[in-house]
């Protein structure tokens, strides 16, 4: 079975470095992905328009990246039913709690799942997670995914007892 595709949205082209991350571990999961600029004050027609045919589309998730005045995934979440998840982009002012707070904060009844301040990967991983409720293949690569995270840091603390021997 093909997982749906997530969509990744931010706000401005300069969110670019962060937001490739997603991309980035998306790809490794072989889950396509679109990645778009999009804004939520200058192009909300757009936007909205896009929240709102993104099930008819074929996407199954929707990542939303945006800094400052981060209200990019909060208005996404507001016209679609897909899950949101919101990534604060940390910027040269407050290093990124403004964009934490927009993101994070919002009414009942429209709910942005927030992953860390730059936190892609992480947002890419929740996006396969909620994919992989419908999709056992991609089930167990997540799984996969993470024995092998559980084997690099054993393998790490055995190194470290080593050197810690050697003392």
């Amino acid at each position: 079975m093909q997982s749906k595709k997530v969509a990744i949205i931010m706000g401005s082209d300069s969110d670019l470095p962060i937001v490739k991350n997603a991309a980035a571990q998306l790809k490794k999961l072989d889950i396509p992905c679109e990645v778009r600029v999009m804004s939520a004050h200058r192009t909300p027609k757009e936007a909205c328009a896009f929240a709102s045919s993104a099930r008819s589309n074929g996407f199954g998730v929707i990542i939303a990246a945006a800094g400052k005045a981060a209200h990019l995934a909060g208005v996404l979440a507001a016209h679609t039913t897909l899950p949101v998840i919101g990534i604060p982009i940390k910027s040269s002012t407050l290093d990124g709690l403004d964009a934490l707070l927009s993101t994070v904060q919002m009414p009942k009844g429209v709910p942005v799942a927030t992953v860390a301040i730059d936190g892609a990967d992480n947002a890419a991983i929740l996006a396969a997670q909620m994919l992989a409720l419908e999709d056992e293949a991609l089930a167990k690569k997540l799984m996969n995914m993470r024995l092998a995270m559980t084997a690099e840091v054993l393998e790490k603390d055995k190194a470290l007892q080593a050197q810690i021997d050697q003392l």
